[in-house]
């Protein structure tokens, strides 16, 4: 029987799962908003990106392999992947290549978490990992930042208090910019419970202080570090991102990967950028000056930027998320893209990307009179 001419109609059957899910992402971009502001941004401040852009190198290396893209990139990621071993020191076993830490993060969760296993994270904290969680039926449990860092010595102890099987921590810190040494993070690992795997997502780790990578073998069974290119390597629309860890679970990945998620042009780019150093310490400069430019916008008017680690600064704006949210609301309204933490006490920042002369320009001109205009709503 024709359903459609019965005048019947047929639904996908969603599994319950997916029927109580938000249909949300985690972050609204800036091209939506431009959409619904209907003008473009003229300082793009909001999402982390690396303004500064990739090597010439990488340019050169993804424009050359665009006369290939008709191929399907290679499934194994045999160069990349031996490359970032050679330049870790550790074995090819020990890396998995993937689209960003995003997509690997998806991986692992798909691969540890199921229906009513338990995660741990901080509250506000990286919410696509909770997204992930969410999304295979996990459940979230949270601790607060500490002095506005999270605290892992708090995210082990309620690991072992819920029999979590994954903690999420990131160092640096999104969305504070905050960080602990290596050297901390070790001396604690021991008080994470047998059975949970530590996600250490360190992708801003190129942009902070020497000491901040944790010094672990590549093969300790208790955690897995997440790198990117999207932060000083500059290639964010590319969609590269890796993880380092034991041979047995990086094999695992296998199990679950898009084997053919990588593209040709993106695995050039990321092997070409890995290779230039020199590029790579020029972004950093550039990164700590421009951080040095935002930290002194913030005091000109009044503000208080947080120490940061990263491509990024959190200025605190001295009250609370109210008085932050209509801060921003107001520079999106005059072009100037930012974002905010969405939990308390850190909503009370604005956090603002590393920019350009004309990008961090445009935020130093539309700072004071967001700032009026928030006080406005205020009085």
């Amino acid at each position: 029987m024709n359903l459609r001419l019965s005048g019947c109609m047929t639904n996908p059957r969603y599994t319950p799962l997916a029927q109580s899910l938000p249909a949300s992402v985690p972050f609204v971009g800036p091209e939506t908003q431009e959409r619904q502001r209907g003008a473009p941004f003229v300082a793009r401040l909001g999402a982390n990106e690396n303004v500064f852009g990739p090597s010439p190198r990488a340019v050169e290396a993804m424009r050359g392999a665009t006369g290939d893209i008709w191929m399907y990139g290679d499934p194994e990621n045999h160069n990349l992947r031996h490359a970032l071993a050679e330049y870790h020191s550790v074995s090819p076993e020990n890396i998995v290549v993937g689209e960003g830490i995003d997509g690997l993060l998806g991986y692992l969760v798909r691969l540890l978490v199921g229906q009513g296993d338990t995660v741990v994270t901080s509250d506000g904290a990286y919410p696509t990992f909770n997204y992930h969680v969410a999304g295979f039926g996990g459940v979230i449990h949270t601790v607060p930042y500490r002095d506005d860092h999270e605290d892992p010595q708090a995210l082990f102890t309620k690991a072992a208090e819920v029999e979590a099987k994954l903690v999420y921590l990131a160092n640096p810190d999104n969305p504070m910019g905050s960080w602990h040494s290596g050297t901390d993070i070790v001396a604690v690992l021991d008080a994470l419970p047998d059975g949970c795997l530590l996600v250490l997502d360190e992708a801003y780790v190129e942009c902070a202080p020497d000491g901040t990578a944790a010094p672990v073998p590549a093969d300790d069974p208790r955690l897995i570090r997440m790198r990117t290119f999207s932060k000083v390597y500059g290639m964010a629309g590319a969609r590269v991102g890796y993880a380092i860890g034991a041979s047995d679970l990086i094999s695992a990945f296998n199990k679950v990967r898009n084997h053919f998620g990588m593209n040709k042009a993106a695995q050039a780019g990321a092997l070409a950028a890995l290779q230039d150093e020199v590029w790579l310490l020029q972004i950093r400069a550039r990164i700590s000056d421009a951080r040095e430019r935002i930290n002194a916008i913030a005091l000109e008017n009044g503000l208080h930027p947080l120490p940061s680690a990263t491509n990024f600064v959190a200025i605190d704006c001295g009250q609370d998320g109210v008085f932050a949210k209509a801060v921003l609301e107001s520079l999106v309204a005059q072009g100037v893209f930012v974002r905010m933490p969405f939990a308390a006490p850190q909503n009370r920042c604005i956090r603002v990307s590393c920019g350009d002369a004309s990008n961090l320009g445009a935020f130093a001109a539309s700072l004071p009179k967001a700032l009026a205009d928030a006080r406005a709503l205020n009085v």
